[in-house]
């Protein structure tokens, strides 16, 4: 990936992000969900895209290398599940007051890239239906997951010349991704679907 990307992004990458943010929110019925990724040039993790509290003034906002929870993930390259912050010693208190919202439990998952972790989804304060951690940390990592591809996929079209361009790029996102649905939760798959479906409407859209 660009050592670059967070300081890039153009209007596709941002519609994407959104997209991301707004499924995950409507997934886990979460109060807010978002993306930060990494700045390669000072380590922070920056606000790319938010969903929910905070949506309105928390895109371009930075904190430091390795905070909080997200931190975490980010250097650890593992995805966690945290019920009660109150009780987990990564919670940066400081840092989610300076947001306006200061969540009770928090997942968080690291986006890889080409071996590389570029950022964190996050979801604060998922509903209260009985659900399984293990299922919740399987539907995050998904998501995650897709979301790292796209962002990928997205950097080596964009950098790519039309006529160099492999023709794995002009394959359906949903083709290239749709056997790793089948063993998610029914809710999951349909939501992926839709927002695999819209990357590539996006995708196409930015190379028109």
């Amino acid at each position: 990936m660009p050592t670059d990307l967070p300081e890039s992004a153009d209007l596709t990458q941002q519609r994407l992000l959104q997209s991301f943010v707004e499924v995950a929110r409507s997934i886990f019925g979460a109060a807010a969900t978002s993306v930060l990724l990494v700045d390669q040039a000072t380590g922070e993790l920056v606000f790319e895209a938010v969903a929910g509290e905070g949506d309105e003034h928390l895109p371009g906002t930075r904190f430091p290398a390795g905070t909080g929870i997200a931190g975490w993930a980010v250097l650890g390259g593992q995805p966690l599940v945290v019920d009660d912050v109150s009780e987990n010693p990564m919670f940066a208190r400081g840092a989610a007051e300076s947001t306006g919202y200061v969540p009770r439990s928090i997942m968080a998952a690291p986006l890889i890239a080409d071996g590389e972790c570029i950022g964190v989804l996050e979801v604060l304060d998922r509903d209260s239906r009985p659900r399984c951690d293990l299922g919740d940390m399987n539907s995050l990592g998904l998501l995650a997951t897709e979301m790292a591809s796209v962002l990928e996929l997205l950097v080596q079209v964009r950098d790519t010349a039309p006529p160099a361009r492999s023709p794995e790029f002009d394959l359906p996102l949903l083709r290239r991704v749709a056997e790793r649905l089948p063993t998610a939760p029914e809710h999951v798959t349909a939501t992926v679907t839709k927002l695999l479906v819209m990357a590539d409407e996006l995708l196409a859209d930015g190379d028109a």
